[in-house]
């Protein structure tokens, strides 16, 4: 029998990660699973002298957080959080390495989100995040893309 009390659902914002929340949804609403809906700040690169330039780097990641709740709170409308239990989680850092913090934390039991199917030079150069959480993770992970067969109903 499987047991999902806990699942991670990281969202960029994009298409393909909302449709990895309706997956997650889903599955949350079937197994009974508190649902945790992570996004990730990624630190900007600067100089490594530690010079801001002047620039307000706490007031910048206070605001991007601010704004990342915010798109969060509108992804999740009151139809997809109805029966489902959900805690929204913000954090900085490189976004792979915090999803698998947060699995380890948080004790998750599936992680359910989107590949962006990089192919190319842009997969060589850039990696893949769901690549990286799928060798690292310290639980099941559910991959979802756009084009596929859908199993869900919206």
């Amino acid at each position: 029998m499987i047991e999902l009390k806990k699942i991670l659902v990281p969202t960029d914002f994009s298409d393909f990660s909302h449709l990895a929340l309706h997956y997650g949804i889903s599955f949350c609403r079937e197994y009974g699973a508190e649902m945790i809906f992570l996004h990730v700040i990624e630190d900007p690169f600067y100089p490594s002298t530690g010079g801001s330039f002047g620039f307000d780097m706490a007031g910048f990641f206070e605001k991007m957080e601010e704004e990342s709740r915010k798109k969060m709170d509108e992804l999740l409308t009151p139809e997809l959080r109805e029966g489902v239990s959900v805690q929204l989680m913000i954090s900085r850092g490189a976004p792979f390495l915090e999803i698998i913090r947060v699995a380890k934390e948080q004790a998750i039991d599936m992680i359910v989100l989107a590949t962006h199917g990089r192919t190319g030079l842009a997969h060589v150069l850039m990696g893949s995040v769901t690549e990286k959480v799928v060798r690292k993770a310290p639980c099941p992970v559910l991959v979802v893309r756009k084009a596929q067969h859908e199993f869900i109903m919206p």
